[in-house]
């Protein structure tokens, strides 16, 4: 009996999956070919080609989450050395990617907001044009971050020994010395803070900046009615949201990895369970953002209304 309610689980947990990393690669592709179509037309807004990287980032996530997820039910003739090498370190490599792409649109939509007065005024100009440089940097810098994978990660050998971590059932991990593993957790958690911290404080200055906005736009206008809020306040609110909903996934991650550890070890309901919450954001923030951007929602809608006439048509 209780090997059937695993059994279930196990495969309701697989089929939500699916119906994830689905939803998320189908929203991500979207919002990724909407930038495409706005590129040659050169009506880029300063945060639209992060943007644009950010679902780019979230696609390839999404496909290789799925393709470590699905080693992980059943051994693959296909995985050797260099199929395991690139799929965990590009899987790494779209993690921290995903994290200092979201620090960067915090940054910039700050740098947007800003008055004339503020410091940051004179970014204004030369972020959208040095926007391109900064994404290559970040490219670079995680690529440096995520290095060790290919040093560590190989195919699972024929015969069990205990300088191997069995991931899934064609990937292991060769376990490095301690001195080396907590040189390495150092370092990201440095960089995970440093992201996490620039958000924060990105955000903190742009509810501060909606709050100022707020007053004076009440003390400016006597009628009771609210003025309809400005472009730049609804993506800053989007972004603030995206920003929020980041920031609890990403703490809602460390506590399901770090209750991990070794029992996890080749159990895929386990890995099945970090891999969901992993691929939350990814697939959320394209929705919310698709949803804020009034020019794709109203593609969108009158797709819909077109394809409902051609089935009204046939009928």
């Amino acid at each position: 009996m209780n090997k059937n309610k695993e059994l279930s689980s196990f495969t309701a947990l697989r089929h939500f999956f699916y119906s994830q990393s689905g939803t998320g690669i189908s929203a991500n592709t979207v919002l990724l070919l909407h930038v495409l179509t706005l590129l040659p037309e050169h009506r880029l807004k300063p945060t639209d080609l992060t943007i644009g990287h950010l679902a780019f980032i979230h696609t390839v996530m999404q496909l290789t989450t799925g393709f470590v997820v699905t080693d992980s039910f059943g051994s693959q003739n296909v995985w050797n050395d260099l199929t395991c090498k690139s799929v965990f370190f590009l899987h790494r490599l779209m993690r921290g990617l995903s994290m200092s792409t979201t620090c960067l649109l915090s940054v910039l939509q700050a740098i947007t907001l800003s008055p004339r007065s503020s410091c940051l005024a004179k970014f204004k100009h030369k972020s959208s044009n040095h926007n391109l440089c900064l994404l290559l940097l970040l490219w670079v810098f995680s690529m440096f971050s995520g290095v060790h994978l290919l040093i560590s990660t190989v195919a699972t050998p024929n015969v069990t020994s205990a300088s191997f971590l069995l991931v899934t059932k064609s990937c292991s991990l060769w376990l490095m010395s301690c001195y080396l593993r907590f040189t390495l957790f150092t370092l990201e958690t440095v960089q995970d803070v440093f992201f996490m911290g620039l958000m924060v404080v990105c955000s903190g200055y742009m509810v501060v900046l909606l709050y100022r906005h707020k007053r004076r736009s009440q003390h400016l206008h006597s009628n009771k009615r609210s003025p309809r809020a400005s472009p730049e306040e609804r993506a800053t609110r989007t972004i603030l949201l995206l920003m929020s909903f980041f920031v609890f996934m990403y703490i809602f991650d460390c506590i399901v990895s770090s209750t991990s550890g070794l029992s996890w070890n080749n159990d895929p309901v386990h890995l099945l369970i970090q891999m969901l919450v992993g691929n939350s954001y990814g697939t959320i923030s394209p929705l919310v953002l698709i949803s804020s951007e009034r020019r794709i929602m109203k593609l969108l809608k009158y797709m819909w209304g077109k394809d409902h006439k051609c089935l009204f048509i046939q009928r």
